[in-house]
């Protein structure tokens, strides 16, 4: 089952963040040029957006949707629109406002909907970043088989399904990093991993809610991240090594509790009265 905490945060990043501009910006006339036909359309599922781009994606299932009629909701959906079809751009103009002009002309929305947008090319990474992660709670919650798998596998292959979604704008992703990396998106930035990092552990079986929560947050999160990086310079067929580096990397966070363990062990046996505390302590943050 996905985390409750995406669940609930995900919503409520809509509610927040919902455009000030009550009224739909003018369609183009007819004859506008739709979104080509003979172009690959986005990885991303359809989901509503905001203007920073901070709003969730919604699945198919519509489990996350918040909908308005009319108003302020015809421009939020609108907006959405415009976002979703600007992914089809990146390769070509990338994470820019120009990719942003061009969507709304594939929505058949005006261009000048995008000077409502106040972080423009952020707007555009969030939303790409909202839509994966709630593409992953979709796949989670439609059956994903983790049930089968011990607690290191099944972290792999969480992390493995989310860096697929970005797989085909990798030649982009570095532009995408160094926007999130702007002082303006940090926030923003941290939230969205965070979440993504709480969902991989809920996901995983994890459900504590001790001091360890952060812990074993922050050792996935910088997994997850080093993880992220070295596919960027991955040139092999399909990112293989890309996922060989991730079961590496997880591997090797719970060797390091092997490791500590052992340390652990002798120092109990020499007498030094930290034995159970520090096995108790890495045992409850590598509990499969």
């Amino acid at each position: 089952m996905a985390s409750l905490g995406a669940r609930r945060l995900l919503p409520s990043l809509v509610s927040r963040r919902l455009s000030p501009f009550p009224r739909a910006f003018p369609r183009l006339p007819t004859g506008a040029a739709p979104l080509s036909s003979d172009e690959p359309p986005p990885p991303p599922r359809s989901g509503p957006s905001d203007p920073s781009g901070t709003a969730a994606g919604e699945g198919p299932h519509g489990a996350h949707r918040n909908r308005r009629s009319g108003g302020a909701g015809d421009y939020e959906e609108e907006q959405g629109r415009v976002l979703r079809a600007a992914l089809s751009h990146v390769l070509k103009l990338g994470w820019s406002e120009s990719a942003m002009i061009a969507g709304a002309k594939d929505a058949g929305v005006s261009p000048s909907i995008v000077g409502a947008f106040p972080r423009k090319e952020a707007a555009l990474v969030e939303f790409f970043m909202d839509d994966c992660l709630q593409r992953l709670i979709d796949r989670i919650d439609s059956g994903e088989e983790l049930k089968d798998l011990i607690l290191s596998e099944r972290l792999s292959k969480l992390i493995r399904r989310r860096l697929e979604m970005q797989a085909p704008y990798i030649s982009r992703w570095p532009q995408a990093l160094s926007i999130q990396a702007q002082p303006a998106n940090l926030p923003t930035s941290f939230k969205q991993r965070a979440m993504l990092v709480d969902e991989f552990w809920h996901a995983a079986g994890d459900t504590g809610l001790d001091i360890d929560w952060y812990v074993k947050r922050t050792v996935l999160g910088g997994i997850y991240s080093t993880s992220e990086v070295y596919m960027i310079t991955d040139h092999s067929p399909e990112f293989r090594d890309t996922w060989m580096f991730v079961d590496n990397r997880i591997k090797d966070a719970f060797d390091l509790q092997k490791t500590v363990l052992e340390a652990a062990y002798l120092a109990e046996a020499v007498g030094a009265g930290v034995g159970n505390s520090m096995q108790g302590f890495m045992r409850k943050i590598f509990h499969q």
